[in-house]
């Protein structure tokens, strides 16, 4: 799935920001500008981009991973985000995923035209621990959203998510660690719950990656970044062939 980021940067605001891979990334790779200024990219209009023959270097079907290195509804990007409404409008033979940690601006962020929603943008609301769960998870349901993801990462506590759990309104919930070397520790025990809670809703569940540390049976683990999103497949727990819509 390839990531089209119009813009980079983003300001951490609650509890699972705390160690941001875009942060971190920046830092490794020595970015002359501060991660919390946000700019746009030269990848802005990435998917209406042609060949020499004039056609579209990414073909009908492609799926694009939105703003993964920033979030979609940031204040900043206000001027820029019509633009890609228009692109995404342009693309509907494409499909558009992107996650937020700021879905109560999703409201006044929507194109004119959203109505009950765009089919080809799914859109994923970001939960880490139960605070934010009960405090993002009304505002998403209460939205004109088509398919509609919970992404429970990094997973920094145990959540009680049944009181949201829908499966007329929710594609699906996906799983995940926190990564880095100062990541806090994701609990099996944890992870086994959400599963259960999501098959007693039949709500396809995905346990995306572990994390760099997994505590299980009392015992915590490292896990190389290489080896996370394979060591959580191999828990077996995933009861999807993987979240799509179709254009």
């Amino acid at each position: 799935m390839p990531m089209w980021n119009p813009w980079h940067g983003c300001h951490k605001i609650s509890a699972g920001c705390r160690h941001c891979y875009v942060f971190r990334q920046d830092a490794a790779y020595g970015s002359l500008l501060p991660s919390n200024e946000v700019r746009r990219t030269a990848s802005f209009k990435l998917p209406i981009k042609c060949d020499r023959k004039k056609n579209y270097k990414f073909p009908s079907g492609t799926q694009f991973a939105l703003c993964f290195t920033s979030d979609f509804l940031l204040e900043e990007a206000d001027a820029w985000r019509s633009e890609i409404w228009n692109i995404i409008r342009m693309r509907r033979d494409c499909t558009f995923y992107f996650f937020t940690k700021r879905i109560e601006r999703l409201a006044t962020c929507l194109p004119d035209d959203w109505n009950n929603g765009y089919d080809n943008v799914a859109i994923g609301c970001t939960v880490e621990n139960q605070d934010r769960t009960d405090y993002r998870m009304p505002i998403f349901l209460s939205l004109p959203i088509k398919h509609r993801l919970v992404i429970v990462a990094p997973m920094i506590d145990k959540i009680n998510l049944t009181p949201y759990l829908d499966a007329e309104l929710i594609t699906e919930v996906s799983v995940g660690g926190e990564s880095g070397k100062y990541a806090r520790p994701l609990h099996f025990d944890w992870v086994l719950d959400l599963h259960r809670q999501c098959l007693d809703k039949n709500i396809p569940f995905c346990f995306h990656q572990t994390g760099s540390y997994l505590i299980k049976d009392g015992r915590q683990y490292f896990i190389p970044r290489a080896l996370q999103h394979i060591q959580a497949k191999k828990a077996n727990l995933n009861t999807h062939t993987h979240a799509s819509i179709t254009t």
